[in-house]
């Protein structure tokens, strides 16, 4: 586990810290994971690295990376809460991910996102090289579908 501090700021890998209530609702309401249920949330932190921003002990952003620790690296479910954007806070975020020593030598890292295209694009991000070599299965509605 690490933690990265910057003042009363910290972010850390330590799983014990998460609020995984508060990651499951922000989630829940994202368009990414719209009604995502606790359950999966929590099997999703427990398959990944995780990234919980903090003020003190309350938690104010989270990102996960699912990874082999190897060669591939996929950056999941960043956010940080809406009271404390605006702030750089995902920034430094993003800048402790892509710092943190496990995850260095990568040869590909990927990522999806409707709207966050230059905050990425500020640590090296850009569109696939070859989208005609990318494929993929995707169900946005499927944790909707599961709650019926």
């Amino acid at each position: 586990m690490n933690e990265w501090r910057r003042g009363d700021l910290a972010v850390s890998t330590d799983p014990s810290r998460l609020d995984r209530s508060l990651i499951a609702r922000f989630l829940a309401g994202s368009y990414w994971a719209k009604g995502i249920p606790q359950e999966v949330v929590d099997r999703s932190i427990e398959g990944s690295l995780c990234f919980g921003l903090y003020r003190g002990p309350k938690q104010l952003g989270f990102a996960r990376v699912i990874t082999d620790y190897a060669t591939f690296a996929y950056l999941a479910d960043v956010f940080v809460v809406e009271t404390s954007r605006g702030e750089g806070l995902g920034v430094w975020m993003m800048e402790v991910i892509m710092r943190h020593p496990r995850l260095q030598n990568l040869r590909r890292w990927m990522l999806a996102t409707r709207d966050a295209h230059r905050l990425y694009e500020k640590f090296g991000w850009r569109s696939l090289e070859n989208p005609e070599r990318i494929m993929e299965i995707v169900d946005p509605e499927i944790y909707l579908k599961k709650s019926r």
